[in-house]
């Protein structure tokens, strides 16, 4: 397989807006985290905690999602370096340590949405149970 100072290149786009929709989405999680902690301060309702707790896992999985992302960017920086430099053997692994990064980063953005599609499960579910009630 040959492989091009173009290939590397490729991925930038993807990558860019990969990190840009991941900095959204902690940008979001702090907001709520924040709006939470105030709420649970004034009521300390387990279930606002139980939402904090399930936000500090989520961030955690942003922040890898944010690094094995810029690792993937930095990654394909280094391969266009490496074949720039006349180094195609040690491109083609560098190329693919960054696709590699790149899978990993897109595996916990994966389990993130789960974990957040769970936790609006449960809100709705409490929801559902409280109008029951009435």
């Amino acid at each position: 397989m040959e492989i091009t100072l173009t290939t590397p290149a490729l991925l930038f786009p993807a990558l860019s807006l990969l990190l840009l929709a991941f900095t959204n989405r902690f940008l979001g999680l702090a907001n709520l985290i924040r709006s939470l902690k105030d709420r649970y301060a004034s009521t300390q309702n387990r279930l606002v905690y139980s939402q904090i707790e399930n936000l500090r896992v989520r961030l955690i999985l942003i922040r890898n999602m944010q690094a094995f992302g810029s690792l993937s960017m930095f990654g394909c920086v280094l391969c266009m370096f490496v074949l720039f430099a006349g180094y195609e053997t040690l491109g083609k692994y560098v190329f693919g340590f960054s696709l590699l990064m790149m899978l990993i980063s897109l595996a916990l953005a994966i389990r993130e949405i789960q974990i957040s599609v769970k936790a609006l499960e449960l809100e709705l579910d409490d929801l559902k149970g409280s109008s029951a009630g009435q």
